[in-house]
């Protein structure tokens, strides 16, 4: 027999050699290095008019990424340009690797938000949480398990995301209001704060924020309405005017360093402003591997204890964001999650060699970027481009941005990323995901973030696991001739978890008035041998109650274990599409039994 023949058996633990052939050609194979190096698919084809097209979304998303990259780096607590490399280098990689031509990389709330207590022991944290997250990212997609992330649900997720929204909106309070104090490490910690210090609240930094949060909302619901009878011009007006709404957020921050530019020439500084900004290009070298910390000198392992396993939740969190994104942007298309880690964990890892901080998609600037037309990634590259003639040309102009515009900016991004109508939905769906979403809430803004979502994951473990131990029998009382009948339908797969509750739950359903009980396993998967010895031994015991036993549509693999544990099980097995014929044929061997004892 040939070596290569499928009919040839196989030993135990020895793949076949077809089988490396095929991952061999899989490896060696040039489509497949292709969709690993998206950059060669669309590059070959990139057209003038896509090229327009993208540098129209790179501007105007770059616009955007300005003042959120200079925002989200001081929710960090990191000097603000930190912000803007973080938004320049994961830019230009996933122009190269990224699948998905919607997907803006650079900073965000979250991130910036979980990365805010190493950071307030030293910066060199945030750098080295670039490297470590952009590897254990690069690593699961390497191994392709991106699987894992199907184990956090939608609630967890939800939960976990509108923690983050009220704890950074809260945390921006101090800035908003320029009150004294700790912003706060939670949202519990930083509304004390706020009302603590409330007497300290400087009138014009509030009456600045307030006007900024009130002008973002305006224009973001402003929106000029066309019809084919409309004019050229009116139609043209409404176009430009498009554009002025996505670029809200550079308008607003324009608008306002120019007032405060115009008050410093007249020695009126009536707004904290960000201050000085270090420009130019970064330093270029591998992220620290040592730091201090309180006339203390941490080493490599040091800085690992100090993330615990708490900072695994930066990168879970980095990866959720992107392909979640990459997924509600797709439309029809199917997303690569692999490749999105492969992207997103070379985004950190290069980047963090460029004094960035961790990045991944954000919402904010793709929903933008889709609105704004991008054709291909080259408009994450364009995008990058246009923050790095900022951070280059245009760093002291920076100085003169009030920080209770960025508060205000921050909020208002906020705004959209709280979820409370999901509430609504699963006090309708399901009671116990409102359970977890709420526990998830609760735990992110009074413990952390990082807790919040280790205690919904749990809890979601923990009804997962529930439902396993605990599967529900379906009862359905009916009768047939004279014969009074129950029916239990085992569905899904019975694992050992519920050994002992199936036989219980057996024994309870079961009255003394049904003559035939029917265990319909139509939708039955899989039954571990404990929960079958169980089932036997309930069997055998109401049996002698009276009761007689119908297995219906078990398949051949079940009755060979019936079988097995007790030799005479195979009688009860019947299979059909109707019951009716079995129980009738029982009321028969009944009737003629009694007949032949009487006799």
């Amino acid at each position: 027999m040939d070596v290569d023949d499928p009919r040839r058996p196989l030993l135990a633990g020895c793949p076949p050699k077809r089988k490396w052939r095929d991952i061999g050609r899989k490896l060696c194979n040039v489509e497949s290095w292709r969709r690993r190096m998206p950059i060669t698919i669309w590059l070959p084809t990139y057209s003038a008019d896509s090229l327009v097209r993208d540098i129209i979304a790179g501007i105007t998303v770059g616009l955007t990424s300005i003042p959120q990259g200079i925002a989200y780096a001081m929710v960090a607590g990191l000097p603000p340009q930190v912000g803007l490399y973080s938004s320049i280098f994961p830019g230009i990689v996933y122009a190269i690797l990224g699948s998905c031509k919607d997907v803006t990389v650079g900073p965000t709330a979250i991130l910036a938000a979980l990365l805010a207590k190493y950071v307030a022991k030293s910066a060199d944290f945030a750098y080295l949480a670039a490297l470590l997250s952009g590897c254990v990212i690069l690593l699961l997609g390497v191994l392709q398990l991106g699987f894992l992330l199907d184990f956090i649900s939608k609630p967890v997720i939800s939960g976990f995301t509108t923690a983050a929204a009220l704890q950074i909106s809260a945390s921006q309070l101090k800035s908003l209001f320029r009150i004294t104090g700790s912003s706060g490490g939670t949202f519990i910690k930083a509304l004390t704060n706020f009302f603590k210090n409330i007497k300290t609240v400087q009138p014009w930094d509030t009456l600045l924020g307030t006007c900024t949060i009130i002008s973002l909302l305006i224009l973001k619901r402003t929106t000029l309405k066309t019809s084919p009878l409309d004019s050229r011009g009116r139609a043209m007006f409404a176009a430009g005017w498009l554009y002025v709404v996505r670029a809200r957020n550079a308008l607003v921050v324009f608008a306002a360093t120019i007032l405060a530019y115009v008050l410093f020439l007249k020695d009126i500084i009536p707004f904290a402003l960000t201050g000085k900004i270090e420009g130019g290009l970064p330093h270029f070298g591998p992220p620290p591997f040592s730091t201090r910390v309180k006339n203390e000198t941490l080493n490599f392992e040091g800085m690992l204890q100090v993330f615990g396993a708490e900072g695994l939740v930066m990168p879970l969190v980095a990866i959720l964001e992107s392909v979640a994104i990459a997924k509600a942007f797709a439309g029809t298309k199917t997303v690569d999650v692999t490749q999105e880690m492969v992207a997103i964990g070379a985004c950190n890892i290069l980047s963090s060699f460029a004094q960035s901080m961790p990045s991944t998609g954000s919402f904010t600037r793709t929903a933008l970027n889709h609105a704004s037309g991008v054709v291909t990634a080259a408009g994450s590259f364009f995008k990058a481009s246009l923050v790095l003639l900022s951070v280059t040309l245009l760093s002291k102009a920076f100085y003169f941005i009030p920080r209770a515009t960025l508060a205000g900016i921050i909020i208002v991004a906020m705004m959209s990323i709280v979820d409370f109508t999901i509430v609504k939905k699963l006090w309708i769906s399901s009671k116990s995901e409102l359970l977890i979403w709420m526990l998830t809430v609760l735990v992110g803004i009074t413990a952390g973030l990082e807790y919040g979502i280790a205690a919904g994951a749990a809890a979601d473990a923990l009804r997962a696991l529930t439902a396993a131990a605990r599967p529900d029998l379906h009862k359905l009382q009916f009768k047939i001739g004279n014969q009074e009948c129950i029916s239990l339908t085992l569905v899904g797969t019975m694992g050992y978890a519920c050994a002992e509750h199936v036989p219980r739950k057996i024994r309870a359903l079961v009255h003394g008035s049904a003559q035939v009980v029917i265990l319909d396993a139509r939708h039955l998967r899989r039954m571990d041998i404990g929960v079958v010895e169980n089932v036997i031994s309930a069997i055998l015991e109401l049996e002698q109650k009276q009761h007689r036993f119908l297995l219906w549509n078990f398949d051949a693999a079940h009755h060979s274990v019936f079988e097995a544990l007790h030799p005479g099980m195979a009688s009860r097995f019947v299979t059909g599409p109707s019951i009716d014929q079995f129980v009738l044929a029982l009321d028969v061997d009944r009737r003629f039994s009694s007949v032949s004892t009487v006799t």
